[in-house]
C-alpha cells in the first residue's frame, strides 16, 4: 500500500520543542524568574484601568457605524435642538426621569384616592433640590416647564379625575398612548373608562452648562424613589436616563468578589486532580504553580493592553474567569506527558521528552483559540472587540508562560522526585515498593518501564472505557445519541431569538428591571413615533405632483402592519396645504413666502430646515403599534427602511432614537455566521498543517461545526438570545471546540498502534483524563458566574458550560468513535475488537512520534 507522509511541519516543530525542553530544563531558574519579572512589569499597566474603562452602552453594545447613527447625524445637522422642547422631536432619548404608577392589585388607577397619592408624589419630585430645583433645570416650552398632560387635564385636583372625559389614544391633538396604559374603552367607542397605569415624565434642559446639575438632580430623584414606600392605593416604578448606565457599571463591580472564589476553585480543582497518595509522585506544587502561571498571563496581558490604551469594556471582566479555567488545560497535558517519562532520567531529559510529546498538541489548541478570538475583532460591536483582544492576548501569554515558567516548575520538581523527597517537607523518605504509598513512604514506579504508575483514571480510560467505546454495538449507540443531539440542536437553532434587551444590562431585582416589566405590561400597545426625514434639497415641495407623491409614500407607511392606521401621520406639508389653500402654492416663490409665518404660528418650525430661502430638509412622523418583542422591533425597522427605499422620487430616511439599539438585529446574525465560517476555515488550515492526517483534520473541522450547532441550539432552548453578548461566546465556541477534538485526533493519528480501534483506545488512554481535567477546571473557573445577578455574566456561564460540555463529549466519545471509521491501519495487523490485548506501558510511545506514516488499507475495524 502507498504511504502518505504529512509530518513535514509537525516533525521539525516537535524536534524544536524537544530542544526547548532541554534549554528550560538546563536553566530552570532563568525561565522561572524572567516570566515573574515580565508579569510584574506589565502588571503595572493596571494603574490605567479607570482611565481605560469603556462602559457606555451605546458605544459598546450597538454596531459601530450602524445606519441609525448615520441617520441621527443627519437629523442633528438639519434639526438642531430648539429652545422649545418637544419630546416627539428629540434626536436622543433626552435627559429625564420617569414614573410608572399602578394600583396595588391591578385595579383601576383613575380614582380619586390613587390620584391623591400621585399628586403628592409629583409634588415631592418637584421639591427635589439636589444640584438645583426642577423649576430651574426643566425643559421648557414657551418659557414654562413641560408638564404631564394627565395632571394638567385635571388641574392637579384629584376630585376632577371622576369627570375625566377623553378619547384614546388621541384627544384634541394630544397622544395618550405613552401616558396611560392598560386601558379599557367604552364598547364601540374610543372613550376611556378605566386604566391600570399612569406614567409621568420629568424632562430636563440638555444645555451643556446644566449637565452636572442635571446629573445631581437625577441622583436626588433616585435617592427619593429608592426610599419611597408604596402607598395604600398605588405602587411606583421609576427610571432615569442615567439608570441603565449606572446599573451596567455597578454590574462590573459586583463580580470582583467572585474572582477570588474562582481563583480558589481553580487551584483546588487543579491540585485535587493532580494529587496522588504517593507523597513523592503527587503534583500538588506543580498544579498550584500552573494556576499561578494562568494568573500571571491575565496580569501581563491586561497590563500590556492597558499600557497600549486598549479600552476595557465590561465584557472583559469575564475574561479572567475564562483564562483561569482554560489556562490550566495545557498544564494537564504537560503533566500527563511528564508522567509518561522515565523517572530515573535527569529532569532536563524528562522535560525534553515532555515538550516533544505535548508541545505540538498545545500549540495547535493555542493557535486555534487565539485565532478564533482575533477573528472576533471583525465584529462591529466594540464590547466584543475589546473582549476578544484581551482574551486572545491573555491566551498567548498563557502559552508562553506554560512553556517557560511552568516548564521550569516541572524541571525543578524533577530532582525532588528523583531524590525521593516528600512533596511538603522535601525530606527524603523510604521508597515505596508498589503503586501507592503514604505520608512516610513514596516514589513508587513501574520497574519494567521505569515510569510512574498510571493514575487510576488513566487506567480506567485504558482498560475499561476505551475497549467499551470501541465495541460495535456501543458505536451504533453513540451514533444514535449523536443523531438525537444533532436533531435537538437544529430544532433549537430555529427557536433562536435575536437582540439584546436593554433591561438585561441591569442586575436582577433592580428598579430598572421592575420599570421595564411595567412598561412591557402596560405600554407596549404603542411603539415609537418614527421620524420620516426628506433630506433631498432638490425635492420640489411646491410642485403639483410633490404632495401627491408624498401622500402616496405616507400611505405605504400607513399600510404597514406595524403602523397605526387610526392615527394620521403628523405632516407639516399636509397642514400647510390645507391652511394656505387660498394661495397659489404651486409657485415656488409663493410657497416659500408664506412658509416662515406658517411654521412659526403652527408649531412646525422644528420640522423644516428652511434657511437662506432653501428647504434643506423636512420631517414627518408615523405612529407605530404592537412593538412588544425583539422580533417586532426587528421587523418594524426592516419594514420602515424598505418602505422608505420604495418611495419614488423622494430621498427619505427613517429615524427614532431607539433605532440605535435596533440596528443590532440587522448585523448580529450575519456577522456571527461570517465569523464562524471564517474561523472554521482558519481552523481547518491550521489542522491540515499541524495534524499529520488530512482526514483527521476534516474531523476536527466537523467537530467545530457540530459543537457550534449544539451550543447555538441549546442556548436558545436555555432562553439565551443571539446578541452582542452571546456572540462573544460563540466566538469562544469556535476556538474551544477545536481543543478537545484536536488533542484526540492528533493522538489518534500519532499512535503507533496497529488497528483503528487500538489507536482510539490509545488516544483515549493518553488524553481522556487530561480532557476531563481541562473540562472540569474550565467549568470551575466560570461556575461562580452562575450566581451573578447580571444577565451578561450568567449568559457567559451558560454558554461556556455548553461549550465545554459538548466539546468534552465530542472529545472523549463522538470523535474517537468517528475516527475508527477511518481506515488507517494495516490489514496484516488487524485485531479482534472483542479480544483487544491489554496495552502495556512498554508499548506506549510519545503521542507525536518522530516519524509519522499513515498506511491506508482495508481494515476490518473500519466499517
Amino acid at each position: 500500500m502507498a504511504k502518505c507522509k504529512t509530518d513535514c511541519i509537525e516533525r521539525p516543530l516537535s524536534l524544536a520543542f524537544e530542544k526547548l525542553g532541554h534549554v528550560v530544563g538546563r536553566y530552570p531558574y532563568v525561565f522561572l524568574i524572567l516570566p515573574l519579572c515580565v508579569a510584574a512589569a506589565l502588571g503595572a499597566g493596571f494603574i490605567f484601568l479607570k482611565e481605560r474603562e469603556a462602559n457606555d452602552i451605546e458605544d459598546q453594545f450597538t454596531p459601530v457605524n450602524g445606519p441609525a447613527k448615520l441617520e441621527r447625524a443627519i437629523v442633528v445637522e438639519n434639526f438642531p435642538q430648539s429652545e422649545e422642547f418637544s419630546q416627539l422631536r428629540l434626536s436622543s432619548e433626552g435627559t429625564n426621569a420617569s414614573l410608572i404608577i399602578t394600583g396595588l392589585q391591578g385595579e383601576n388607577i383613575l380614582t380619586e384616592e390613587a390620584f391623591n397619592d400621585i399628586i403628592e408624589l409629583d409634588r415631592r419630585v418637584k421639591s427635589i433640590t439636589t444640584g438645583n430645583t426642577l423649576e430651574n433645570l426643566c425643559a421648557k416650552t414657551k418659557g414654562i416647564c413641560v408638564s404631564n398632560a394627565i395632571l394638567d387635564i385635571i388641574k392637579y385636583k384629584a376630585t376632577e379625575i371622576g369627570s375625566l372625559n377623553i378619547t384614546y389614544p388621541m384627544n384634541n391633538g394630544t397622544f395618550w398612548g405613552t401616558t396611560i396604559g392598560g386601558v379599557e374603552l367604552k364598547p364601540d367607542s374610543s372613550k376611556l373608562t378605566s386604566a391600570k397605569a399612569v406614567r409621568l415624565f420629568y424632562f430636563l434642559d440638555e444645555k451643556d452648562e446644566k449637565t452636572k446639575q442635571n446629573s445631581d438632580w437625577l441622583d436626588g430623584f433616585l435617592k427619593l424613589l429608592s426610599n419611597y414606600t408604596d402607598q395604600k392605593t398605588v405602587r411606583v416604578s421609576y427610571f432615569t436616563s442615567i439608570s441603565r448606565q449606572n446599573e451596567l457599571e455597578a454590574n462590573s463591580d459586583s463580580i470582583i468578589p467572585l474572582f477570588s472564589v474562582t481563583y480558589f476553585l481553580a487551584i483546588t480543582v487543579s491540585i485535587l486532580s493532580c494529587m496522588r497518595l504517593d507523597c513523592v509522585r503527587t503534583k500538588v506544587w506543580v498544579a498550584a504553580f500552573g494556576v499561578v502561571s494562568a494568573g500571571m498571563a491575565v496580569l501581563s496581558s491586561f497590563g500590556l493592553l492597558l499600557f497600549c490604551g486598549m479600552p476595557f469594556a465590561m465584557t472583559v471582566a469575564t475574561a479572567p474567569f475564562l483564562i483561569l479555567g482554560v489556562g490550566v488545560d495545557d498544564m494537564f497535558i504537560m503533566i500527563s506527558s511528564w508522567q509518561k517519562t522515565e523517572v530515573n532520567k535527569a529532569a532536563e531529559m524528562r522535560l525534553a521528552e515532555t515538550y516533544k510529546e505535548a508541545g505540538v498538541s498545545i500549540t495547535i489548541t493555542t493557535l486555534t483559540d487565539v485565532l478564533a478570538f482575533y477573528i472576533g475583532l471583525m465584529t462591529p460591536f466594540r464590547s466584543v472587540q475589546s473582549f476578544c483582544m484581551y482574551t486572545s492576548t491573555a491566551l498567548l501569554f498563557c502559552y508562553i508562560f506554560n512553556i517557560t515558567f511552568f516548564g521550569a516548575c516541572l524541571a525543578l520538581n524533577g530532582p525532588r522526585e528523583k531524590g525521593n523527597r516528600h512533596w511538603l517537607t522535601c525530606m527524603k523518605v523510604p521508597q515505596a515498593t508498589g503503586d501507592g504509598g503514604g505520608c512516610c513512604v513514596g516514589g513508587a514506579y513501574n520497574v519494567k518501564t521505569r515510569k510512574e504508575f498510571e493514575m487510576p483514571m488513566d487506567s480506567f480510560f485504558k482498560n475499561y472505557y476505551g475497549p467499551f467505546l470501541t465495541r460495535a454495538w456501543v458505536k451504533t449507540l453513540v451514533c444514535l445519541v449523536y443523531a438525537g443531539y444533532l436533531a435537538a440542536s437544529i430544532y433549537g437553532c430555529f427557536q433562536m431569538k435575536e437582540g439584546l434587551d436593554l433591561k438585561n444590562l441591569a442586575a436582577d431585582g433592580s428598579y430598572v428591571g421592575s420599570y421595564y416589566a411595567k412598561e412591557d405590561e402596560f405600554f407596549s400597545a404603542f411603539g415609537p413615533n418614527v421620524m420620516l426625514v426628506i433630506k433631498d434639497e432638490a425635492f420640489e415641495y411646491w410642485s403639483p405632483t410633490a404632495p401627491e407623491s408624498l401622500n402616496l409614500c405616507l400611505e405605504k407607511f400607513q399600510d404597514l402592519t406595524v403602523a397605526d392606521s387610526g392615527i394620521s401621520p403628523i405632516s407639516w406639508l399636509s397642514v400647510y396645504m390645507q391652511i394656505a389653500a387660498s394661495f397659489n402654492l404651486n409657485n415656488e416663490t409663493q410657497f416659500k413666502s408664506h412658509l416662515t409665518a406658517f411654521l412659526t404660528q403652527s408649531g412646525f418650525s422644528q420640522d423644516v430646515n428652511f434657511t437662506n430661502n432653501q428647504i434643506h430638509a423636512s420631517r414627518m412622523f408615523i405612529q407605530t403599534v404592537n412593538i412588544r418583542t425583539a422580533i417586532d422591533e426587528k421587523n418594524m425597522l426592516e419594514a420602515f427602511r424598505e418602505t422608505a427605499e420604495k418611495c419614488e422620487n423622494i430621498d427619505l430616511i427613517v429615524y427614532h432614537p431607539a433605532f440605535i439599539y435596533f440596528d443590532q438585529y440587522a448585523v448580529v446574525v450575519d456577522n456571527t455566521i461570517q465569523n464562524i465560517v471564517v474561523a472554521t476555515c482558519a481552523m481547518l488550515v491550521i489542522s491540515l498543517v499541524l495534524i499529520p492526517n488530512p482526514l483527521c483534520s476534516l474531523w476536527v473541522t466537523f467537530a467545530i461545526a457540530s459543537v457550534i450547532v449544539g451550543v447555538a441550539g441549546f442556548m436558545a432552548l436555555w432562553d439565551v438570545s443571539l446578541d452582542s453578548v452571546s456572540m462573544i461566546n460563540l466566538v469562544i465556541c469556535i476556538g474551544f471546540s477545536v481543543d478537545f477534538s484536536a488533542h484526540i485526533s492528533y493522538a489518534f493519528v500519532s499512535s503507533e498502534k496497529s488497528s483503528a480501534n487500538d489507536k482510539a483506545i490509545d488516544a483515549i488512554y493518553k488524553l481522556g483524563y487530561p480532557i476531563v481535567q481541562g473540562a472540569v477546571s474550565t467549568i470551575a473557573g466560570v461556575v461562580v458566574l452562575a450566581a451573578a445577578k447580571s444577565y451578561i455574566f450568567r449568559t457567559f456561564f451558560k454558554i461556556m458550560f455548553l461549550v465545554i460540555l459538548f466539546g468534552a463529549v465530542h472529545g472523549i466519545m463522538f470523535i474517537p468513535v468517528f475516527l475508527t471509521f477511518l481506515c488507517t491501519c494495516s490489514k496484516s495487523q488487524e485485531k479482534d475488537e472483542h479480544n483487544l490485548p491489554e496495552l502495556s506501558d512498554t508499548t506506549l510511545r510519545p503521542a507525536n512520534a518522530t516519524v509519522i506514516q499513515n498506511v491506508w488499507s482495508d481494515d476490518p475495524d473500519c466499517p
